[in-house]
């Protein structure tokens, strides 16, 4: 067996054209797609939510009132939660399965929902954000690599999209909430609690939803994984892939032992592949987008606009505009590829920024009638417009498909959990820093990041459009021992034997 003729890769679906399969030629991956992708409405909605919410905590609680740090951290005490639920995610996933990770996630969010709604102080708000971010960070790693992993290799870029089209999805979600909620007494508590309602939600369907494919043929469930499998593939290509999966796996088991984090950074090509991974995620928020989303109606309040609800509803065009740009990248993906859909955004993110510095700049200086503020609020949608086509799904996408099947946990994991730090930094600095230097100053910088991060992307990321994950690892390994490094004869040796 070549990897030209592996099933799902180029060379297969070329030979058999009428097995290809489309976005939506399957109902069943599609909707075990969007339940999964639940667990990315919930990153989304806790995104979005908080940065409304905290203009009216702000009004219930002075003491939040009078300190920038409080405020901080109360929006960052979930990304704590989250670098704790990423980082323990990948080994919850590994041992016992995407699906109980995802149920484990729904519960432990719903817990940390109904404290923020009941909070007598600002304290105990900060209990709650910390439980909700655990949430979200273990169903930051599931989400992605469960679906990837039911994912047949030609749509699994838009697939795995689709989870962040989820998460765009639930930030313009809590707009909508938190417009609905700004006449209703408890305000910010209803914007809180009710996130709990999609965690349980996804907790009763995933109970309804199989085990990933892979980790089952991983544990040797293999009927079970081939039961899973035929409800994916039509039975001409069924018969391959599960012969493919059986060998593939067959030889991961042979040379598997207990992945410790360590051994991550001991193997050269997981190396590499590891250092793509990460990097893509700590770039996606030094650029900025969670400063953007967390921070948009404190934004658009800095750029001018003073009303709570005015500042509001531009932050939901905005987060419109993120969920109509996921939906964009959902199809470029799997058409122009990851790496250049990645360095367009970059490029847009660079040209939006420098607009967004030099508005705050121009408002700074003298009397504008108002015309720097919606400059800025220009800016703010470029941005938008700009990054969620591509680097907003390309870091997801990207890690859920690098990594060998017993690295993929404990990697999902760790590059997660880099997301998440970076995503910590952000937030706790972004306030800080725009009031030393100043909010023009502060996207300039951001700005500069991401010029570092075109630069990386060309050097470190590489195209795995609609490539097998035997495909995709073949590549680490001729990056990192020369392109006579061929798996071939492993995969040809594996069949004899």
């Amino acid at each position: 067996m070549t990897l030209e003729s592996l099933p799902g890769s180029s060379g297969y679906l070329d030979l058999f054209p009428d097995r290809r399969m489309s976005y939506f030629s399957n109902p069943y991956v599609l909707g075990l797609t969007i339940i999964a992708g639940i667990g990315g409405l919930l990153f989304g909605y806790d995104t979005g939510v908080i940065s409304g919410a905290l203009l009216y905590i702000k009004d219930d609680f002075e003491v939040v009132n009078q300190s920038s740090f409080l405020q901080e951290t109360i929006v960052s005490m979930a990304l704590v939660g989250a670098i704790v639920g990423a980082a323990s995610g990948g080994w919850i996933n590994d041992a016992y399965g995407r699906k109980k990770a995802t149920l484990l996630a729904d519960v432990v969010f719903t817990a940390g929902a109904i404290v923020m709604a009941v909070a007598p102080d600002p304290y105990v708000l900060i209990l709650g954000r910390l439980l909700v971010g655990l949430g979200v960070g273990i169903a930051s790693v599931t989400a992605p690599v469960y679906i990837a992993e039911a994912s047949p290799s030609e749509i699994r870029g838009g697939l795995v999209s689709t989870n962040v089209l989820m998460i765009t999805g639930g930030q313009f979600l809590s707009y909508l909430v938190n417009l609905a909620f700004t006449e209703v007494r408890g305000t910010w508590r209803w914007m809180l609690g009710v996130s709990a309602v999609p965690a349980v939600i996804q907790f009763f369907l995933m109970l309804c939803l199989p085990e990933s494919p892979r980790w089952l043929f991983m544990k040797n469930e293999t009927d079970k994984a081939i039961a899973v499998l035929s409800k994916i593939f039509d039975i001409a290509r069924l018969e391959d892939e599960v012969d493919h999966l059986s060998a593939a796996l067959e030889e991961e088991r042979q040379k598997k032992r207990t992945v410790r984090y360590l051994d991550v950074f001991k193997t050269k090509e997981i190396r590499l592949a590891f250092l793509a991974g990460a990097g893509l995620q700590a770039f996606q928020q030094f650029t900025g987008i969670n400063t953007v989303m967390y921070y948009s109606p404190t934004i658009v309040q800095m750029a001018g606009f003073n009303s709570n609800q005015l500042a509001l509803l531009l932050s939901l065009i905005v987060a419109a505009m993120n969920a109509a740009g996921t939906i964009a990248g959902i199809y470029l993906i799997d058409i122009v590829g990851r790496k250049y859909l990645a360095i367009s955004s970059l490029s847009g993110v660079i040209a939006s920024l420098v607009l967004l510095a030099g508005s705050f700049f121009a408002e700074t200086s003298g009397p504008s009638n108002g015309i720097y503020g919606w400059l800025a609020v220009i800016g703010l949608a470029m941005y938008i417009a700009f990054f969620s086509p591509g680097m907003g799904p390309v870091p997801w996408t990207v890690n859920s498909e690098i990594y060998p099947e017993q690295y993929r946990g404990i990697c999902g994991g760790m590059s997660a959990t880099v997301n998440w730090v970076s995503n910590l930094i952000v937030a706790q600095t972004f306030l800080t820093i725009a009031e030393a230097v100043g909010t023009g100053a502060t996207f300039l910088i951001l700005a500069g990041i991401a010029v570092l991060a075109i630069v990386f992307v060309v050097v470190f990321v590489p195209e795995t459009k609609g490539l097998t994950f035997v495909e995709v690892e073949q590549i680490w390994k001729e990056r990192a021992w020369g392109s006579g490094y061929n798996i071939e004869s492993l995969l040809e040796q594996g069949n004899e034997s």
